[in-house]
């Protein structure tokens, strides 16, 4: 099937085709599908490259998107004896992705991001392809920080972000938030988990691998919260604690897809990770949210940074791991239930826009 796009809009038809990458958790590939509509509405065809036992794999193959496997090893900051071999696997990836491109000739790769994109952005450059990139955090990640001298221009989400991109390659985008986020129904949210209007609803995520932090301590203070509160618990893939389920007001579930949209739009409050997708769709949704980001000592500190960011704009409350008790949980949402006006208001009054149609004219900017 041929897709066209009247690129110059004086009725000249030309053949576009953009090659997508990025993987290794589910925030490196969700900002790609909230750009595949309106890039598919453009009329570009839409390709992907991943890894064969990627997350990104499943998702893409179950929008019907022609997907590429590539080989790719995972980028560490830290000793492991993988680190021997891994670097054999991204220069693998580098040849596999290179040829790929060579034969599909796509007019631009768009990067997300992730252990996998890089043998894609460094097999685009070999091949003169522009690169975009995407990074959500403050700071940029490994994996991107290796990518961005072979790229053309670098998408951020965070106005902090552009004086750490160097080349005057940095634009501040936003990031892109699917549009049926936004188009989730309370009433259906509500009906899924069999909860009436009798009281506010908290919704608790740990990121798309859960938050093994998060879920001992809801669950340690979970009759507590269950006073005030009816609770959606997306608790992580194994994480289910089957001890609860009888427990009239706590549905938990493993992992969220399709209905992911309508009870976010059920739930009054959040507790969650600080991971920059989904507290941008916090904003986005004008949601009142507690933030327990990451701790440094298991991560580069991203999102402590991106959760002081959205404390500093009075968009929420930030909680330490290190510092987290049941009573300290209890007492900080009893603080945010009394101030959940202000902060909806502070959301309200943001300028932070929809990353979407900023990164598409990016895109078609440099298509060629």
């Amino acid at each position: 099937m041929l897709f066209f796009i009247d690129k110059l809009g004086d009725g000249f038809l030309e053949k576009y085709k953009i090659i997508m990458t990025g993987g290794g958790s589910a925030g490196h590939v969700t900002p790609n599908l909230a750009l595949i509509p309106k890039l598919s509405d453009l009329g570009y065809e839409i390709q992907y490259i991943g890894t064969e036992k990627g997350i990104e794999r499943k998702i893409i193959e179950g929008e019907g998107i022609r997907y590429h496997i590539i080989s790719s090893g995972k980028l560490r900051r830290y000793i492991d004896i993988k680190n021997l071999s891994d670097p054999f696997k991204v220069l693998k990836g580098v040849l596999e992705a290179a040829r790929i491109i060579k034969r599909e000739k796509p007019n631009i790769v768009f990067s997300k991001g992730g252990f996998v994109s890089v043998p894609v952005v460094i097999g685009a450059y070999l091949n003169r392809i522009p690169v975009i990139i995407h990074e959500s955090d403050i700071t940029p990640g490994l994996a991107n920080k290796i990518s961005i001298p072979f790229s053309t221009k670098v998408c951020v989400t965070f106005p902090e972000s552009v004086k750490h991109i160097k080349g005057n390659k940095g634009v501040l985008t936003g990031t892109p938030i699917r549009e049926d986020l936004l188009k989730g129904s309370k009433l259906k949210g509500r009906q899924i988990c069999g909860y009436g209007d009798e009281k506010p609803i908290l919704m608790v995520i740990g990121g798309s691998l859960g938050s093994k932090v998060i879920n001992d301590i809801i669950r340690k203070k979970i009759d507590t919260l269950l006073k005030q509160y009816n609770i959606i618990h997306i608790c992580g893939k194994g994480n289910l604690d089957n001890s609860l389920s009888s427990k009239k007001g706590y549905k938990q579930f493993e992992y969220v897809s399709e209905e992911l949209t309508h009870l976010m739009a059920a739930a009054d409050m959040f507790i969650s990770r600080a991971g920059a997708n989904v507290i941008f769709e916090l904003l986005a949704l004008k949601k009142p949210n507690i933030l327990i980001p990451l701790s440094a000592k298991a991560s580069r500190g991203d999102q402590i940074l991106n959760a002081r960011s959205f404390e500093k704009s009075g968009y929420s409350m930030v909680l330490e791991e290190e510092k987290l008790t049941g009573e300290v949980l209890i007492e900080t949402m009893d603080r945010l239930f009394k101030q959940k006006d202000t902060y909806i208001h502070n959301m309200n009054n943001s300028s932070v826009k929809n990353g979407v149609d900023e990164i598409i004219k990016l895109i078609k900017k440099y298509t060629h």
